[in-house]
């Protein structure tokens, strides 16, 4: 597959992570530079500078002379990053119920739509694609661009573990109610409930990652 040059170490960095979220890459695992190279049709430059983008959010650790190894933070610094998005996204889900448009709104239940329709499947996968672009448009309707890159920074770095959530029993069906929810907020124009409700959102989600780290201890 070939990339346009002006976004190649974007695109590389966004494959990446999706690699890392399906579990294509684990931690610890060391990034085959060459092999990657030859899939993507690209040159090592590109990729290195995806691996640097990678190394910054927390999820490729860049060893002199021995190369790029996946690896993630710890549970409680993942934690204080869905602390600080449960905030930020909820100051997002007021500022859009406050200047939503009837369009805005119809794009949003279309985009609700298809994240029941992934629920439906038991697409995880899918469903945490659509979700991003949910909660991305509800941030680009705020129209405040600088809430928007912090936003959006934040949300690369966790996306990984909103994935990961979703594997404690219940928690799928969970995370769709909180999002029927959210929509009937926007629906009604209720700004304050609608920042409650995301910010529970966040919050759940992380809990759900929470549990699940302890079970693992506990298994091990």
């Amino acid at each position: 597959m070939k990339f346009e040059k002006v976004t190649y170490h974007v695109k590389i960095a966004d494959m990446l992570r999706d690699m890392i979220m399906i579990g294509t890459l684990k931690e610890g695992d060391k990034v085959n530079e060459g092999e990657l190279c030859e899939t993507m049709g690209i040159s090592k430059t590109p990729l290195r500078e995806a691996l640097r983008v990678l190394s910054v959010e927390g999820l490729i650790r860049l060893v002199p002379n021995r190369g790029a190894f996946v690896t993630q933070p710890t549970f409680e610094e993942i934690a204080e990053m869905f602390d600080v998005m449960s905030l930020l996204e909820g100051f997002c889900a007021r500022a859009a119920c406050e200047k939503m448009t009837s369009k805005d709104f119809s794009r949003l239940a279309k985009l609700h739509t298809k994240l029941e329709e992934t629920f439906e499947r038991h697409d995880q996968e899918g469903y945490i694609r659509i979700n991003n672009q949910f909660h991305s448009f509800v941030r680009e309707i705020t129209g405040n661009r600088t809430l928007n890159q912090i936003d959006d920074g934040l949300r690369k770095k966790i996306l990984l573990y909103r994935f990961q959530s979703l594997n404690l029993p219940g928690r799928f069906e969970c995370s769709i109610r909180e999002h029927r929810d959210l929509l009937e907020a926007f629906r009604q124009r209720d700004a304050s409930r609608a920042e409650t409700l995301m910010r529970e959102h966040l919050q759940n989600q992380s809990q759900a990652l929470g549990t699940l780290v302890e079970q693992s201890k506990a298994a091990s």
